[in-house]
């Protein structure tokens, strides 16, 4: 009987490995692409609506998508980006506008 007792291991050492096993997944940046047709205000939207930026932080993000050729909408998860990119392609194509939305792998983890 003691045998058993002595091979049985404490929750302290569980935790420990499976803790050991995990990693944290690979994040993804999700990107606004510019071009010379969408308007702004419609960015602005975007960005409020998929990113749930606030009005003077959207701006900024869209005045570097304007500058810039690009900017980060945000570091997600891969299904989340992938969720993200999806959505606000439909809707601009929804909306007639050309703006493009993509993901790149991050080096943030």
């Amino acid at each position: 009987m003691s045998n058993e007792i002595s091979r049985v291991k404490s929750p302290a050492v569980i935790q420990q490995k499976a803790a050991e096993k995990l990693k944290l997944p690979k994040r993804f940046k999700v990107l606004l692409l510019n071009d010379d047709y969408t308007p702004m205000d419609f960015v602005i939207i975007v960005l409020q609506k998929y990113f749930f930026k606030e009005y003077s932080q959207a701006v900024k993000i869209m005045l570097d998508v304007h500058q810039k050729g690009r900017a980060i909408c945000g570091v997600y998860t891969r299904d989340i980006a992938e969720t993200k990119v999806a959505l606000v392609n439909d809707f601009a194509k929804q909306h007639e506008h050309p703006l493009l939305c993509k993901m790149e792998e991050s080096d943030i983890n």
